[in-house]
């Protein structure tokens, strides 16, 4: 990998990391980063291993190392409803008060929406269970 690649791997995430901060209304980079980190990684545990990768094949490369770390793919996907994915999200968050776990979900999921392909995010909605769908920008979806 070159510096330029580096230079670009960087630049990538901190347009998706001020994107975030955007749709919040917030000034505070850490929080972002933390956040999106918080509810990549959750949603990573609830994914099957299969759709982990393709899913991390479409982040930028400096997100997509925080979104592995730490990961075991053993046992996974781990079967979450909506509150314990919030709750994972928090936890992940290290209980950040300055995070509000649902309200960064939703705003990760409008992200994603925006970033990943449009086949990408169907499987991913169509692997949640249907009070998942609730937190995604097009709530109307559905499974038909």
């Amino acid at each position: 990998m070159t510096f330029n690649a580096i230079d670009a791997g960087l630049h990538k995430a901190n347009e998706w990391i001020k994107e975030l901060m955007e749709d919040l209304g917030i000034e505070d980079k850490q929080t972002a980063f933390t956040g999106m980190k918080a509810v990549l990684q959750a949603l990573r545990d609830r994914l099957t291993i299969e759709e982990t990768v393709q899913l991390g094949a479409q982040l930028p490369v400096l997100i997509r190392g925080y979104y592995y770390e730490s990961w075991e793919p053993a046992g996974k996907p781990l079967k979450m409803d909506k509150e314990r994915f919030i709750s994972r999200v928090h936890s992940y968050a290290h209980y950040s008060e300055t995070i509000e776990p649902e309200r960064f979900t939703r705003a990760v999921f409008r992200l994603l929406q925006k970033k990943i392909s449009k086949g990408e995010i169907e499987d991913i909605k169509h692997m949640l269970p249907k009070t998942y769908l609730e937190l995604w920008p097009d709530a109307a979806y559905s499974y038909l």
